[in-house]
């Protein structure tokens, strides 16, 4: 069976990652110091649990983990990230593999460039670090459903993370395509894997009683040979195993080694609350007790990096909120501990970029992919685009006609700016947050006018028991005076660079010796996102906790960039370059 681990996931560990880092890097070196170079093995055994501490290869092994996502770190930082790990005496790279970026439909597949999971590996290996694959299909990871597909939703009757047939062909179809580039690197083909995970936290979801064994013999008779393991929160190790009975860590294992796959090093953020922040010497004091019992351990993140473009999670209880694109801020404070640190990227701050350029969302329809006709409102993944794939990130408009006012019952998921034309004019009408929105108008309106309502889909919940219910757009009738509405023109803004690419606003200034810089929202701008030569840096919104917006160098051209600001409310006339992230009034984790 799997081995299985332990999660400490709680309200008192956020963001502060590399505070924790140097402290912890510290304590790895004075307590173990042993760097995974020192191996010179035959490989044939590979990692095992069969005593009370890991062996690898025979010989006892003690895991010091950092998380890095590749997807969540420009492909250009990948080596400067993962040395700076290995500096810090971490001698073990976990990742997840989010599915959702490498089938975002059914027949199309990427794997390369920013998502070649094989190079991430194998630079990894370069660097002697060895590795732990969380290869899901579900990772959770504070992503858009989890890092499921959003095309899964297309299926009526699907049921996420169970043997539900239309899932399991799903994550047969992925798996056929994703486990064959990681076998070669396993452990005992000379690779560095040396464990791969099973799933993820399935003891807090746990409705198919089946399903871990299907995972667990879907990567099995594709090839993985390595020791697989669980993850799970103390209080559903029972449920979330392959098998067994078992009511915590020692029941399970009485003579097994202990680990700690997800030490939380800081917590996410969502919008409109604090940033909040881990006091340094509740980190120091954690660890420092886990290595003295002996413990393996694994810091969740050791680097966050930044959710790009639209793929940021959301929370559903106790409301929905949406997650923040930061995933944990770059400290700058190596040096305490470790004077022969790689050297820190160079930041500069550049003058404000003047956007002399305006289009209003009327004009950019024309760059969709074609408005579709529909007599009843369609949720954003069941429209026929993108392959007939549906939409899975944006916003989607709907536009129907009316001929009177009164009162409006609106059903959608998450945000909606009502639009009513007026003389020529649309006025702003209503806005609503989630599920039903109750809108009076103007009674006395009479004629014909177009009603249009713009709903974004803010982040698909990614942990939680109704991941079938993530549906977006608008999700049921939009009823007026109780009557529903029909004869629709739906418009899907996913904001892909296709769509993207259609625009032409070009802003010039110089680049050159610039390794990261942020861009910050100013007063004047309210909530959108915001493009650089064609790459979606992510959701802006003025009602905190986050402020700026990371962009990495990579990102920019030397000479000419282009900047695209989509602003749903109130625009302002240029955007600000600042040296020093801004994540918002910070509040410690308690």
């Amino acid at each position: 069976p799997p081995m299985v681990v332990l999660r400490i996931r709680s309200g008192h560990k956020r963001k502060y990652a590399l505070v924790c880092l140097c402290i912890v890097g510290f304590l790895m070196y004075r307590y173990l110091g042993t760097p995974a170079t020192r191996w010179r093995m035959s490989r044939k055994v590979g990692l095992a649990a069969n005593t009370s501490q890991f062996t690898l290869e025979g010989e006892p092994f003690h895991i010091l983990g950092g998380s890095i996502h590749y997807f969540r770190v420009p492909r250009a930082y990948w080596r400067d990230r993962l040395v700076k790990m290995k500096a810090c005496g971490i001698n073990t790279l976990t990742t997840y593999v989010p599915w959702s970026l490498h089938q975002p439909e059914r027949k199309g597949f990427n794997f390369h460039t920013q998502l070649d999971l094989e190079a991430y590996i194998n630079l990894a290996a370069e660097l002697g670090l060895w590795v732990i694959l969380r290869p899901g299909p579900y990772i959770s990871s504070e992503l858009d459903l989890g890092g499921l597909p959003s095309w899964l939703l297309q299926d009526g009757s699907m049921r996420l993370r169970t043997t539900h047939p239309g899932f399991t062909q799903a994550v047969n179809s992925f798996f056929d395509k994703l486990i064959p580039k990681v076998v070669p690197l396993q452990f005992k083909k000379g690779g560095p894997i040396i464990a791969v995970q099973v799933e993820n936290e399935y003891g807090s979801f746990a409705k198919d009683q089946s399903y871990m064994l299907f995972i667990k013999e879907a990567l099995q008779s594709r090839g993985i040979s390595e020791l697989l393991l669980t993850s799970d929160n103390h209080n559903t190790l029972k449920s979330g195993g392959v098998d067994g009975d078992i009511q915590d860590l020692n029941a399970i294992q009485p003579n097994s080694p202990t680990m700690v796959m997800d030490y939380w090093t800081g917590w996410y953020d969502v919008w409109g609350d604090l940033h909040h922040v881990l006091p340094p010497e509740d980190m120091v004091s954690t660890m420092r007790e886990i290595l003295r019992r002996g413990m393996s351990v694994n810091l969740y993140m050791f680097h966050g990096g930044s959710s790009f473009g639209f793929m940021s999670g959301a929370l559903a209880s106790p409301s929905y909120r949406a997650l923040v694109p930061s995933y944990g801020a770059v400290r700058d404070l190596f040096a305490v501990f470790f004077p022969d640190m790689p050297a820190l990227h160079y930041r500069e701050a550049y003058e404000p970029a003047i956007m002399y350029q305006h289009l209003s969302l009327w004009d950019a329809l024309s760059f969709t992919e074609g408005p579709f006709k529909s007599a009843k409102p369609v949720n954003m993944e069941n429209l026929p685009v993108n392959s007939r794939n549906g939409q899975s990130y944006g916003y989607t408009l709907y536009e129907t006609t009316i001929t009177s006012g009164g009162l409006y019952d609106i059903m959608l998921r998450n945000k909606g700016t009502c639009f009513v034309e007026c003389d020529g004019c649309r006025s702003v009408g209503c806005f609503a947050v989630e599920t039903i929105k109750r809108h009076k108008s103007d009674p006395s309106l009479q004629g014909q006018r177009t009603l249009s309502l713009l709903v974004e889909n803010c982040g698909r919940v990614h942990q939680g028991r109704d991941l079938d219910k993530q549906h977006k757009g608008l999700v049921g009738d939009i009823l007026l005076n109780n009557i529903p509405l029909r004869d629709f023109t739906i418009y899907s803004l996913d904001m892909k660079p296709s769509f993207i690419d259609r625009f032409v606003l070009f802003i010039e200034y110089n680049t050159l010796n610039a390794s990261r810089i942020h861009l910050w929202t100013p007063q004047g701008w309210e909530k959108g996102v915001v493009f650089i030569n064609g790459l979606n840096l992510g959701r802006y919104w003025s009602i905190g906790p986050q402020q700026t917006l990371y962009l990495p160098g990579p990102f920019l051209n030397s000479g000419i960039n282009q900047v695209i600001v989509f602003e749903e409310q109130e625009g302002d006339y240029k955007v600000n370059f600042e040296d020093m992230p801004d994540l918002g009034m910070a509040a410690d984790i308690q």
